[in-house]
């Protein structure tokens, strides 16, 4: 059984454009916005460096933000855990597989923002791929997410069986399950571009999904015979493990997780961050 795996840490922003969150933090990058006293690239790193099984770690990262990092970083690199730099794309999944191409296999992939990760669901995703999953991504349901505050997250994917968020965890077991990912080189939005969803992912899965007739686990299932991988859903009851650092709305409520308090959050002021520019 292997326990041991590299991370891919997407750690970028657009190359010469502050984002606006951590603009209204004073910072020059996202992943250097501090909450709860430290900054978001220092708590994944301190979650994914003191996890026993992670080898190395490659930070994905524009060259000046690498710059602006460093420090931030070094304090994690030891002796028997390398951190190592590399440019990022400006496409994610082309960033993965850059990044996959220097690690050593099993990966797991995850980005600078998903402070609220914990052991328990990397322990999950290695041993689904050690039952022969090629790819596995972290999903939490609806339900779970908004036990933890009702406001945790808006946008869901939506089954025959619920709605799901993404976690920001997503396993790959070798160089094969990276051939999927090439589908995904052409960049941009998917949603904004029908003809590159429907190379992706066929026309009719895309009806089946848009129209709710099928389940999640269903929808896996054809994904994996589309790309000729097993991927498999990685269900995570945890709902804090889909609920990363996006905007003012939800860093008021992971600052709220990580201290204790979300039982204090005023819903009201949520949904004023929730409007405004962040």
């Amino acid at each position: 059984m292997n326990n041991k795996f590299d991370v891919i840490l997407l750690a970028a922003q657009r190359t010469g454009v502050v984002n606006p969150l951590a603009k209204a933090h004073d910072v020059s990058h996202k992943c250097l916005i501090p909450i709860a006293g430290k900054s978001l690239i220092q708590r994944i790193l301190e979650i994914l460096s003191s996890h026993q099984g992670c080898r190395a770690i490659y930070v994905l990262i524009e060259p000046d933000g690498e710059e602006k990092i460093r420090n931030a970083v070094e304090k994690y690199t030891r002796d028997d855990l390398p951190i190592t730099f590399i440019t990022s794309d400006e496409n994610i999944a082309a960033s993965v597989i850059k990044g996959c191409n220097q690690a050593e296999a099993p990966y797991l992939v995850t980005t600078a923002d998903n402070v609220l990760l914990k052991h328990d669901s990397i322990d999950q995703a290695l041993a689904m791929m050690n039952n022969g999953a090629d790819a596995v991504a972290a999903l939490a349901e609806k339900t779970d997410i908004h036990a933890v505050h009702p406001l945790a997250q808006r946008g869901f994917y939506d089954f025959r069986d619920g709605g799901y968020a993404n976690c920001n965890l997503y396993g790959l077991k070798s160089n094969r399950a990276l051939d999927a990912a090439n589908i995904f080189r052409e960049g941009g939005q998917f949603m904004g571009n029908p003809g590159r969803l429907v190379r992706a992912f066929g026309l009719f899965n895309i009806f089946l999904m848009r129209f709710r007739l099928v389940t999640i686990d269903q929808a896996f299932r054809r994904m994996s015979k589309r790309f000729g991988v097993a991927i498999r859903r990685l269900p995570l009851s945890d709902g804090t493990q889909a609920i990363d650092v996006d905007n003012e709305r939800t860093y008021k409520i992971v600052e709220a997780v990580l201290t204790d308090t979300v039982d204090k959050l005023d819903s009201n002021e949520l949904d004023k961050a929730s409007t405004a520019k962040s």
